[in-house]
């Protein structure tokens, strides 16, 4: 495990890594300003050159709750790293899930022996393309509830607030893991250890196999959905899908709790947000992560033996719109 020096500020101890940030959009970029800011060394990697080349030249640009904020890090394409020498204590991924094979393939040279990887990408299963490059016992999976998105090549907006809750995959990550939360808690990312990530992992992708493929194929933000006569049954019969899948993964999922959660966002704070996969799909004419999510129940529920005839034709559905739209 890599030490980490304390640093000092104004009489008060800190203690700092060298954290690389993995993926530079609407979150990476609220990660990376707010470690930033609370005095971490952060340096940025990411595949889009027209955003690489503004924040070289400008910092992230952020409306932060309403403020104007910009912030400068070193910034690199993935094919830059090995070139670069980066080093990094923490890699903090923010890759689209359809990315992390190809992005980490070229980011070899970050991961040494004391490397570790958090990843908090939406959906399930990230944790066997990830095994390729880092070693379990160095792997923490995550969730988080902040929301932001991108206006632009390294613009970006920050609004309101959320929570990150993470966990060690093995047992032996667990000191590692617990100095992450000390660090995030320092930068007001509002985070917790979990004793349980997996649950709130798949329980967090009942809300993206809810919100984000719908409002997505339906283009149309949170609240809109909720306004809906449909949307009651529509997310219940996800989420039991989901859940008779999680069951064969080792994880009870409380149905009628999980469509609570979700629900609730229609008249929540986010009720005007439009979900990731909008802002992908509909806005910026990307591909998805649809297929870590609702893709990989489908794939799952194949493999047991569980129909999963909404979570297929959802993913069927967005990959159909992708064609048309000429996602990339």
């Amino acid at each position: 495990m890599p030490t980490i020096s304390p640093r000092y500020d104004e009489g008060k101890e800190m203690f700092t890594l060298k954290i690389t940030v993995l993926g530079v959009g609407g979150m990476g970029s609220r990660f990376a300003l707010m470690l930033h800011q609370a005095g971490n060394d952060v340096t940025l990697v990411d595949g889009w050159q027209a955003n690489v080349d503004a924040i070289r030249q400008n910092g992230i640009q952020a409306n932060f709750n309403g403020k104007q904020v910009a912030a400068k890090m070193p910034i690199y394409t993935p094919a830059e790293v090995a070139q670069a020498g980066l080093q990094a204590d923490l890699i903090v991924v923010f890759l689209k899930s359809n990315q992390l094979t190809a992005t980490f393939s070229q980011v070899r040279a970050l991961i040494g022996k004391d490397t570790y990887v958090l990843c908090l990408l939406n959906g399930i299963g990230h944790e066997d393309v990830l095994e390729e490059f880092v070693a379990k016992d160095h792997l923490i999976l995550g969730i988080t509830m902040w929301t932001a998105g991108m206006t632009g090549p390294g613009q970006v907006e920050l609004l309101g607030d959320g929570e990150v809750e993470l966990q060690n995959f093995e047992p032996a990550g667990k000191d590692f893991a617990q100095q992450v939360v000390d660090i995030f808690q320092g930068a007001g990312l509002n985070p917790h250890y979990s004793e349980n990530v997996k649950y709130s992992i798949w329980r967090k992708a009942c809300v993206n196999g809810t919100l984000n493929c719908l409002c997505a194929l339906l283009d149309c933000n949170i609240g809109e959905l909720g306004k809906t006569a449909e949307a009651p049954a529509l997310l219940h019969t996800i989420i039991a899908e989901f859940a008779a899948v999680a069951v064969k993964e080792g994880i009870k999922l409380d149905t009628e709790e999980v469509y609570q959660h979700v629900a609730a966002t229609f008249t929540a704070d986010i009720a005007d947000h439009y979900p990731s996969m909008h802002q992908d799909l509909v806005q910026h004419h990307r591909r998805t992560e649809i297929g870590f999510i609702n893709g990989a129940v489908a794939r799952k529920g194949q493999k047991y033996g569980i129909a999963t005839p909404y979570c297929t034709l959802l993913t069927q559905m967005v990959h159909v719109k992708e064609q048309l739209l000429g996602a990339k």
